[in-house]
């Protein structure tokens, strides 16, 4: 039997450091959220030495193309994508026209999900819904809607719940009150990825 490889290595070989750096953007763009360069490390296969190379050449691309809307933050030992500060604005704007219009039916599944499942890691909200939903957790979390918690277990993962407003604006007590909250959970958990 053939030994499998991984995807990543085989262009990291056949394109080097631009592909690693092409690997890193995707892996930001995926996860949304800040990632700790540990995990970076691991999921990329490649040692912290070779990983700070990439990094920074990727931040100095991000810096010098102006043509790019994003730059690369870094925290301690995380880093995450983020927009320019020069487009502050253009973000500021979208998040008033969010909040001032109705949910939308992804917003809603997003919504339905975190509340018959959460508390609930984006990974496994991204996975159910086959999309990337870390825009529609933001809007949800800037309308008050859901909020979000370090998971105790898994250091830089977050785990979003609905927030107390949510049950307030929907006349609950608690989270099991919502209509066949346990048919429901249980239904989705058939479909959660096994860990």
């Amino acid at each position: 039997m053939e030994e499998q490889t991984n995807p990543i290595i085989n262009k990291v070989s056949n394109g080097g450091k631009n592909n690693l750096i092409a690997a890193l953007e995707s892996l930001l763009f995926i996860y949304g959220e800040p990632i700790g360069l540990e995990k970076i490390a691991e999921l990329l296969e490649v040692k912290q030495e070779e990983l700070g190379e990439v990094i920074s050449g990727f931040e100095i691309r991000l810096k010098t193309d102006n043509s790019r809307g994003l730059i690369l933050n870094r925290i301690n030992n995380q880093i995450q994508l983020t927009t320019k500060p020069d487009f502050q604005k253009l973000g500021e704007k979208i998040i008033k026209e969010e909040i001032k219009e109705n949910l939308t039916p992804a917003t809603l599944e997003t919504l339905s999900i975190v509340a018959y499942n959460g508390p609930i890691a984006r990974s496994a909200i991204d996975y159910l819904r086959g999309v990337n939903s870390g825009y529609i957790l933001r809007n949800l979390l800037v309308r008050g809607l859901i909020e979000r918690c370090p998971d105790p277990r898994r250091p830089y993962v977050f785990l979003y719940n609905v927030s107390f407003d949510f049950l307030k604006h929907m006349g609950l007590a608690k989270q099991e009150e919502l209509p066949e909250y346990q048919k429901y959970k249980d239904l989705v958990e058939t479909f959660k990825p096994q860990a």
